[in-house]
């Protein structure tokens, strides 16, 4: 009598599969971390780590640009002598024009009156220049007395001289429409605040907060414009002229955003404190981390090599914005965030963010 079949459960089957066989005495192979690197390969190649990334994170500043301060006004013995040469100069051209108007008085009375009338004018224009020149200087050293008068307050237990520099503030700020708003709360609140700091602080954050983000704006179109010209500009010569004039109109609105409004000399010596501070900190050539990291990213082998010259020169007129913003603006930064150049490389790499999973 045959037995009954044994009822076996539904067991998932197994894919046949192959199996090394392993000799205790052969020697044992070598792992794959263990093998020799590829001849192709250089060993100086060096993985960028995804924290310190700036296209995976954008608001970090791997080269944070330190804080422009002016340069301190020195005699030297240059200035002396262009002071002296200058005065001897002057005499010169007037003993000249003495003796070009004698000279034509004696051809024809008519003819000396038209030149004593043109140097009339010459001279009224003259006074007109030196006007404009140090009102806007003295405009600029209004901003840098309102900022070390600022400092100092905050370390006055007494809150008159913080009223004091908020007073000269807003009068300094009065014509701007975008102020109007701070100026009001400033008002509304002037006997509340007692406390030096805090009164330095509330008005840096209503009066300078709207001015700041004007700021950051102005250095973003300044930055893409350049990164946009100087990556389709088929010489070096035009890539420089435009760098060099985006910086000018850049720090000349930077100074009329703060109420500065300087004249020609305060815009050559703005000029001259931001490139001084960019050279000294050796930030003009947006240091060689930086590009190593737009390189290493492989940003250049996706994108031509054009538009990463133009990308490091958005850059690098980033930081003049930054240098120029430090030295217009007339409180130190301290209850609102300094911009650095972390702020910007979002904007000016929107792909290569956005590629990473960055908005």
């Amino acid at each position: 009598m045959s037995k009954p079949p044994i009822d076996q459960p539904n067991l998932p089957r197994r894919a046949p599969a192959a199996f090394a066989y392993e000799d205790e005495n052969a020697a044992p192979e070598t792992s794959r971390a263990e093998r020799r690197k590829p001849a192709s390969f250089s060993d100086d190649v060096v993985l960028t780590p995804d924290e310190e990334d700036p296209f995976l994170n954008p608001e970090q500043d791997l080269s944070p640009l330190p804080v422009a301060t002016p340069r301190k006004r020195r005699t030297s013995f240059a200035s002396i002598a262009a002071g002296a040469f200058g005065i001897l100069l002057s005499l010169a051209f007037g003993l000249w024009t003495d003796a070009l108007i004698r000279d034509l008085f004696s051809r024809a009375d008519w003819l000396g009156y038209t030149a004593l009338t043109v140097l009339a004018i010459g001279i009224l224009a003259v006074i007109g220049i030196v006007i404009r020149e140090t009102a806007g200087m003295m405009r600029l050293a209004a901003v840098q007395t309102i900022k070390a008068e600022a400092d100092a307050a905050i370390l006055d237990t007494r809150p008159a001289k913080a009223r004091a520099v908020v007073a000269r503030l807003t009068g300094l700020l009065g014509d701007k429409p975008q102020t109007a708003r701070g100026r009001a709360t400033m008002k509304e609140t002037e006997g509340d605040v007692i406390d030096a700091p805090h009164l330095i602080a509330l008005a840096e954050r209503e009066l300078l907060g709207p001015l700041d983000r004007q700021a950051r704006a102005l250095i973003v179109n300044s930055s893409k414009r350049v990164s946009i010209v100087t990556a389709v500009s088929p010489r070096a010569i035009v890539d420089l002229l435009y760098v060099l004039y985006e910086a000018a109109r850049l720090i000349r609105a930077m100074a009329e955003l703060y109420g500065g409004r300087p004249g020609t000399l305060g815009m050559l010596r703005l000029m001259r404190d931001v490139l001084a501070h960019l050279a000294v900190t050796g930030s003009i050539a947006v240091g060689d981390s930086l590009v190593q990291q737009v390189l290493g990213h492989g940003l250049a082998s996706k994108l031509s090599a054009r538009l990463g010259e133009g990308v490091i020169n958005g850059m690098m007129t980033a930081r003049i914005g930054i240098a120029a913003m430090d030295l217009c603006r007339p409180l130190t930064f301290r209850a609102l965030k300094r911009p650095g150049i972390g702020d910007f490389i979002g904007d000016l790499t929107p792909s290569a963010t956005a590629r990473n999973g960055n908005p």
